[in-house]
């Protein structure tokens, strides 16, 4: 069979695609698989508790039906966008109205409509693109966009910090807005990395934006207020020009597709236009669930007492794994910020981080290789092949014996490459 241009772009093999086969081969195979690779969240038994009583009060009182029988409109449920109004200018007085919110199904879902409309060719004749200003970044941008070489994407500057950390920061020096940059893009916390953009990094990049006349758009699917798995203290960001993105994913809900948008009401308008047309409504089941603890703020309390020291603790046992069993000095761990990840640079690796990925799932171990995470970076960058991004969120069990398989073969490596030199 014959596909059009925009087939033969979507039916190409895709980090993203690789990622979440994995992750569905890993739910079928039960214990048989570790897998330290996608982005599914933990069990967190209080969260899984307040969601099932809220599932089956709203099952008996007929809501849930109810939603399950009806569309919403294209720009999502009326009731759970004039909850988070309330809530956003609650804790932020960002002076939102219903006008500035939209539901996606899931932040992926949510991106390919924005990079479409941001990037690509204009009517002008112009060709657009999204600028990355801190790679590496999220697996799932690389091929959102319709049309090829959607990406312009800078190296980071690297900080090496004390016992074997090291950290990522924006190289304003070579950050530079031609004609073909549509939009400037970041996620905060950094998927896959962990790492914060500090706020003088935020406020820096919403300037630049500003006087360029280009929206910043920041993916907020780990940050706060909810699901708040972020280990620092930093300002919660939002103005006219910010394309703001949020998810229930990480809350706990991945199975739900629930991706908030927070535009100015022109995209928010754009936005829903696209949702008509390629899927008539988003998914109301989402909203519905976690309506109650938008209204009554549970949603914040839960991320804050809950979710996030739950992660923080998961993170530092993982550390603890890697630092006891890896014995090279040549493995960095990139300071833990956020999100459900660790990011770790193994220097001078003697092969490919994607033939390291084949070597770790021959032995039933799933990671993710760290090459798929540079999407638009045309330099060849030998960083870009020594690292790898593993999920921590697991039971300790899982992410001991995945780091025992881990351990075993990076000491191998770099025992071979100590022989051999």
């Amino acid at each position: 069979m014959q596909y059009s241009a925009f087939g033969h772009k979507f039916t190409q093999h895709s980090g993203i695609t690789e990622l979440m086969g994995d992750l569905n081969a890993g739910v079928l195979a039960g214990d048989e698989l570790l897998m330290l690779g996608g982005g599914n969240p933990a069990s967190i038994p209080e969260i899984e508790k307040c969601i099932t009583e809220i599932m089956q009060e709203k099952l008996d009182n007929g809501q849930l039906m109810h939603t399950l029988a009806n569309y919403d409109g294209p720009q999502g449920k009326n009731s759970f966008i004039d909850a988070l109004v309330v809530l956003f200018n609650d804790l932020y007085d960002w002076k939102l109205t219903s006008k500035n919110i939209m539901i996606s199904n899931g932040s992926q879902n949510a991106f390919f409509y924005i990079f479409n409309l941001l990037a690509g060719h204009f009517k002008d004749g112009t060709k657009k693109k999204i600028l990355l200003p801190l790679a590496p970044e999220y697996i799932g941008y690389t091929d959102s966009c319709i049309y090829k070489d959607a990406f312009v994407t800078l190296k980071p500057k690297i900080s090496e910090l004390e016992n074997g950390f090291f950290k990522y920061h924006v190289d304003f020096d070579k950050l530079k807005i031609t004609k073909e940059i549509g939009a400037i893009c970041v996620s905060r916390p950094t998927n896959p990395t962990g790492n914060v953009l500090t706020d003088v990094e935020i406020l820096r990049l919403d300037k630049i934006a500003r006087a360029n006349n280009i929206p910043l758009i920041i993916d907020n699917a780990y940050g706060a207020p909810f699901p708040n798995i972020i280990f620092k203290s930093v300002l919660s960001f939002w103005n006219t020009n910010t394309i703001l993105c949020f998810s229930l994913s990480k809350f706990g809900l991945p199975g739900t597709r629930c991706g908030i948008v927070i535009a100015n009401a022109s995209m928010i308008n754009a936005m829903s236009n696209l949702s008509a047309v390629m899927a008539l409504s988003p998914g109301g089941i989402g909203p519905e669930l976690v309506l109650p603890l938008v209204q009554n703020k549970q949603l914040v309390y839960l991320s804050e007492r809950v979710i996030k020291p739950f992660y923080y603790k998961k993170s530092q046992q993982a550390i603890i794994f890697l630092q006891k069993k890896i014995k090279t000095p040549m493995m960095r761990i990139h300071k833990v910020e956020g999100s459900l990840f660790l990011w770790i640079w193994f220097k001078d690796l003697s092969i490919h981080s994607k033939e390291l990925y084949k070597r770790l799932k021959k032995k039933k171990l799933i990671i993710v290789s760290g090459h798929y995470f540079f999407p638009g970076l045309t330099q060849d960058w030998k960083h870009t092949k020594e690292c790898i991004r593993l999920n921590y969120a697991q039971d300790r069990d899982v992410i001991e014996r995945g780091i025992d398989i881990l351990a075993a073969e990076i000491n191998a490596l770099y025992k071979t490459d100590k022989k051999q030199g």
